[in-house]
């Protein structure tokens, strides 16, 4: 054994005698320094600068558990570059053995297990002589989070310290560990949940184009209300046929608010598991209910400061529309598992294709939520009824899809629009879009130049017969494919046959399984399953096609 100097000895021997004396008024001082401490590394600092006051050592370390190894987090006493060592515990005897005890464990002066911090403390050089060194393992509920190790040069330093007074420490440090902790974690969850807020109200704003587009005397109509009803912060019902464009409706009242900083959430109503509506919304504690692993924060939370739009309102069980009453109320909501409210500041904008006021009559709807989303109804009409702007849409689709498919220019044959204005779109916007999406890929596919014209002969096989004129006489689908019917081939008929057979291609290669092929197909599941049940497709043991 390497002897020491009698001028260590000596101080150790002071530090000894006052160590009783030292640590009653220390701990005080860490309780209150710890109180007034700001962030994790002021803490961590604060917590070994009293350590070593309350205890004489030349090194002291916090350690967090992670895994299988422990992360230096504060130190003293150490080389800095200690902090970048991640230390395996099952490579390191006195870790191991530390990381296995619930009480403060000293070591023997002449203990065989090497020393993780040889050539690491400042001081001492080189391999550690016979010296003290004393671990306390850090625990919350049980379980170990962390690590505090005191080393010294002065051998046997630590055997007259009170293990309360150890106690007392690791108490302090295991609380202290475990504040910052999660302090972490809500930092870091508040910043992911900003960020997915952020990407989400995006992602919203620039969904299928941001922009209303049309010039109809019912779309300027449509405009005025928008911008005259976005100021206020009242609860808005969009009313309108499906595929009017209700959803982009929803964003532009958003975009002209005050709110416009906020986030917008979107919810499909329709999509909403009904018993798991309530937490859907509101949110859950974790241990709320069975499968309430972990504590999850509602849509109304997230849209706090911003906009909520509740999409297919007229979907959610009467059971659930009872939830909605109290947030349009008092916006106030109760998170699942709590008892008490808690406030939140949401403008909510809902959307239906449903006649309300008909399913309150048939009491599939409560009236007074219904009374209480209505305070101003907004309208979108029916393509059919916006005379003028086919064109401007048909533009705006078509610029739309020849960045889609990398075109160097596509264009719409003049004869063409007349066809399209006179067709009565039972799918509206929607309708549209998808008929000129088809009608560019079967154009690509006939030009041989890098200006692609969309013609009646792409549109004879988008719409009826009778609608696709050519001089006067309709145009004959089979001078464009040999094979196609000599009789009139309808829209609806025919985007029925391509919705059964893609969906029918993609069960098969998912062997059967629904949610995988909604996420082939880019949709929720629950539409699927409905637009499904529509096309007479059923799923048992194998997939079938209900005859029509």
């Amino acid at each position: 054994m390497l002897s020491l100097s009698k001028r260590v000895v000596q101080h150790a021997q002071i530090r000894l005698s006052s160590v009783s004396e030292i640590s009653s008024t220390a701990l005080i001082e860490l309780a209150l320094n710890l109180t007034n401490s700001l962030t994790a590394n002021d803490r961590f600092e604060r917590l070994l600068s009293t350590v070593r006051q309350a205890v004489p050592c030349d090194a002291v370390v916090l350690l967090h558990v992670q895994g299988d190894y422990l992360k230096p987090l504060a130190l003293q006493g150490l080389t800095k570059e200690t902090l970048g060592r991640r230390f395996e515990i099952a490579a390191h005897g006195r870790f191991e053995q530390i990381c296995k005890s619930t009480t403060p464990l000293r070591f023997a002066a002449d203990s065989p297990l090497a020393d993780p911090y040889d050539g690491l403390l400042l001081a001492h050089e080189g391999d550690l002589p016979v010296h003290a060194c004393m671990g306390l393992p850090l625990l919350s509920d049980n379980k170990l989070i962390g690590v505090l190790t005191l080393d010294s040069m002065v051998p046997n330093v630590f055997d007259d310290i009170p293990n309360r007074t150890l106690d007392i420490i690791a108490a302090m440090s295991a609380a202290t560990l475990k504040t910052a902790m999660m302090l972490q974690q809500l930092e870091q969850h508040s910043k992911h949940n900003q960020q997915v807020v952020a990407e989400l109200t995006h992602e919203a704003l620039i969904k299928d184009g941001g922009e209303l587009i049309g010039e109809s005397a019912s779309m300027r109509k449509l405009k005025q209300e928008i911008e005259m009803v976005a100021a206020s912060n009242f609860s808005i019902l969009i009313e309108g046929e499906t595929g009017v464009g209700k959803e982009l409706v929803a964003r532009t009242l958003h975009r002209q608010s005050s709110r416009r900083d906020g986030p917008l959430v979107y919810v499909n109503c329709a999509a909403l598991p009904e018993n798991l509506i309530e937490s859907e919304l509101f949110g859950h504690v974790k241990g709320a209910f069975t499968g309430a692993e972990r504590t999850r924060t509602g849509k109304f939370h997230l849209a706090s400061g911003g906009t909520i739009f509740l999409d297919e309102i007229g979907e959610l069980p009467l059971a659930a529309q009872s939830k909605l009453l109290r947030v349009l109320q008092n916006q106030e909501i109760q998170v699942v598992g709590k008892d008490d409210v808690e406030y939140v500041d949401v403008r909510i904008v809902a959307a239906t294709n449903r006649q309300l006021r008909d399913e309150v009559e048939q009491g599939r709807f409560r009236a007074d939520l219904y009374h209480r989303l209505s305070v101003y109804p907004v309208a979108v009409p029916p393509l059919r009824q916006r005379e003028g702007d086919i064109s401007l849409l048909c533009g705006y689709f078509i610029e739309s899809t020849r960045r889609k498919l990398g075109m160097t220019q596509l264009t719409l044959a003049k004869n063409a629009i007349k066809v399209l204005s006179d067709y009565d779109w039972p799918g509206n916007v929607r309708e549209l879009e998808h008929v000129i999406s088809r009608a560019a890929l079967r154009a690509r596919s006939d030009s041989h130049s890098p200006i692609v014209r969309i013609g009646l002969t792409h549109l004879a096989l988008m719409l009826p017969k009778d609608k696709v004129l050519n001089g006067g006489e309709p145009l004959q689908a089979d001078n464009v494919y040999k094979d196609a019917a000599q009789t009139a081939i309808n829209l609806k008929q025919q985007t029925d046959d391509f919705q059964r057979q893609l969906i029918l291609q993609y069960l098969s290669e998912q062997n059967g399984n629904w949610s995988a092929t909604a996420a082939r197909l880019q949709v929720d599941r629950a539409n699927l399953n409905r637009l499904a049940k529509r096309l007479g497709i059923r799923v048992s043991k194998r997939i079938e096609v209900k005859p029509e």
